[in-house]
């Protein structure tokens, strides 16, 4: 792919960002939601790719959501034909009541290198790179703390475990808790969380518990860009769940390890903040026609991780949405 997509991409998510920033605390999740897929699909539409949306939040007919299957970009033999993983808003329960971590992000490979992923729920584990291979869903998280916790030469109760705090975890939360972990219990973006486990000052080292499959495969490929490690395995809760991975033709036995994910090693990643987080600051408005974003943009195959911050004239962007 052209390396500088990377940077139509960030303005891809940083559209998003200003644009659903603007509901923080408002009460409305659907609206924060439908600002930023209108945003982001304004902006798609002047960047020159061909790509196709594999992991979306809808189907065709529940636009304007940036469905499955939806053409992305331009048409032609003379644009990168890519795959398209986006969240045009993870945590639209953090925006509606004015919480932590919400982001809008876009994953883009080579066509074919996503994994098209049906909407259900997927049990995960991750880790940053200096635990690499230490981490397995087949054995329990005691075992996984244990193993990450030599592999990063801290003690047993120096790991800070990161976890979405539902109802569904309190066995692996009591669990973590036998051994003396520590836990850090998150209330929505599981996205954000698993990146973390690979930035020493997150204090995160592990990320573990059950979330959406869709999501699964976007931290998937921002962890591979960053050498860290993630797996996931499908975990249809319902009958409309269980009849999603049927149409898919998913293997729900199967652990899906990150090069399984995101095939291949050429990738780009663009998360940015929409209300503040461990890792992004979040949208700031100043006076009547500025605003302030930052995002995280990765890439492979050269490693690099770049923070941008951005000033913006929101007068002089004609697509922003006021």
């Amino acid at each position: 792919m052209n390396r500088n997509l990377a940077l139509n991409i960030a303005r891809v998510t940083e559209a998003a960002a200003l644009s659903s920033g603007k509901f923080l605390g408002k009460g409305d999740k659907n609206a924060a939601d439908k600002a930023a897929v209108d945003a982001m699909r304004r902006m798609f539409d002047t960047v020159e790719i061909d790509g196709v949306v594999v992991i979306g939040e809808g189907e065709i007919d529940e636009a304007p959501m940036l469905y499955i299957g939806e053409h992305i970009g331009q048409e032609g033999d003379e644009f990168d034909k890519v795959d398209i993983a986006v969240d045009p808003l993870d945590g639209t329960t953090s925006i509606a009541n004015g919480m932590n971590n919400a982001i809008a992000v876009v994953a883009v490979a080579p066509k074919g290198c996503l994994l098209n992923a049906p909407d259900v729920y997927m049990d995960k584990i991750a880790c940053g790179p200096k635990a690499k291979g230490m981490i397995s869903l087949d054995d329990s998280p005691v075992n996984n703390i244990k193993r990450v916790a030599d592999a990063l030469n801290k003690n047993v109760e120096d790991i800070t475990v990161a976890i979405l705090d539902r109802p569904r975890h309190d066995k692996i939360i009591s669990e973590i808790r036998s051994i003396g972990a520590r836990i850090k219990k998150v209330s929505d973006g599981d996205i954000l969380t698993a990146i973390e486990t690979c930035f020493d000052d997150s204090g995160v080292d592990m990320m573990i518990g059950t979330g959406g499959a869709p999501e699964g495969v976007i931290a998937a490929a921002a962890l591979k860009c960053l050498g860290g490690d993630f797996q996931g395995r499908l975990n249809p809760t319902d009958d409309a769940q269980k009849k999603r991975c049927s149409e898919f033709h998913s293997d729900l036995e199967k652990i899906y390890y990150i090069d399984d994910l995101v095939k291949g090693d050429d990738v780009i990643f663009s998360a940015t903040g929409v209300s503040k987080g461990e890792i992004l600051d979040g949208v700031k408005y100043y006076g009547k026609d500025g605003a302030k974003t930052e995002t995280l943009v990765l890439r492979l195959p050269s490693g690099t991780v770049r923070f941008i911050k951005s000033n913006h004239k929101l007068s002089q962007k004609p697509d922003y949405a006021k």
